[in-house]
């Protein structure tokens, strides 16, 4: 015959491979959270808590490259900035994306 006894054994029984192969993919997720979605969510709620902390006299960046003074806070999605001349613009707070200075102290 052509068939070698080789082929007629079925493979060895074993369920500890099936868990050292997926090891590296465990590693690499392991990896990943904590260099990329870990960082992320931390850089996402510093700037939640920068903006949910906007007052009348902060300086600003907005998205755009845009620098101005807080004028008026107008709700919780937007503010009026003022950028100078007496141009006020009202400014969606999401898009605001660096706090130069604080302003005035909240009057209680």
């Amino acid at each position: 015959m052509f068939i070698t006894p080789a082929y007629a054994q079925g493979a060895a029984p074993g369920g500890g491979d099936f868990f050292i192969q997926l090891l590296p993919f465990v590693l690499i997720i392991v990896i990943m959270y904590f260099l990329i979605f870990r960082p992320q969510q931390k850089r996402m709620k510093a700037h939640r808590e920068m903006v949910a902390g906007l007052r009348r006299g902060d300086t600003v960046v907005t998205a755009g490259g845009l620098i101005g003074k807080v004028s008026k806070v107008v709700d919780e999605e937007e503010v009026q900035v003022d950028l100078g001349n007496k141009l006020n613009v009202r400014v969606v707070r999401s898009t605001i994306s660096d706090v130069r200075s604080k302003g005035e102290p909240v009057k209680e």
